[in-house]
């Protein structure tokens, strides 16, 4: 996301002063990537705080946890269920709640609650790879609606219904291997940009 995010979100357009930015992280792999995002987003100059109510006990989440804590990066002890609240206080969210490991992880504590409010707020939403809710090969059932979309490795099925602004793909450094066994069509990278713009949806 560090790429993606000056694209979508430039710091000089951000409607607010403060370049504020709520990364909410779930309990699994989608979560300890919500927890790098912050920190690059921290090196780009944005103002993340961190959401991270269920922590995982492997140790590299609990390392990525330290370096965030180390960056001075705030974690919010809870998460305000008055979703105006958010939209005053952030410029957008970050959505690492649950990814394509997800299965019935939606519909338990704290997951729910957090795509309930999730669900209401106004500010753009990113979301990490699949967004939350979805199915990741049927698409939303329900889930909520980013605005952008960063898919990883690869665009997964339900990308098809992403209907969002604008949808990233960062798999700049998927092995050869893998692109062949799973016969992908990798984008071509500009430059060094590990992250590439995908045509909008019509």
């Amino acid at each position: 996301l560090p790429s993606s995010s000056p694209q979508a979100f430039p710091l000089p357009s951000l409607p607010r002063r403060q370049p504020t930015v709520l990364v909410v992280c779930g309990p699994a792999q989608n979560g300890a990537i919500g927890l790098v995002c912050a920190r690059h987003l921290r090196i780009f100059d944005y103002e993340p705080t961190i959401f991270y109510p269920k922590r995982s006990p492997d140790p590299l989440y609990r390392d990525f946890t330290t370096q965030c804590e180390k960056m001075d990066i705030p974690f919010l002890s809870y998460l305000p269920t008055e979703v105006q609240l958010i939209n005053d206080a952030y410029n957008a969210v970050v959505d690492a709640v649950l990814g394509a490991e997800a299965e019935a992880s939606e519909g338990r504590e704290p997951c729910a609650a957090i795509l309930a409010t999730l669900k209401h707020v106004r500010i753009p939403i990113v979301s990490l790879d699949v967004p939350s809710g979805w199915d990741v090969e049927a698409g939303s059932s329900g889930g909520i609606s980013p605005d952008v979309l960063v898919s990883l490795s690869a665009p997964k099925q339900c990308a098809r219904r992403f209907l969002g602004r604008q949808h990233f793909v960062a798999g700049r450094f998927l092995p050869y291997d893998v692109q062949k066994k799973f016969e992908l069509n990798p984008p071509e990278y500009p430059g060094t940009e590990c992250v590439v713009a995908l045509a909008a949806p019509r």
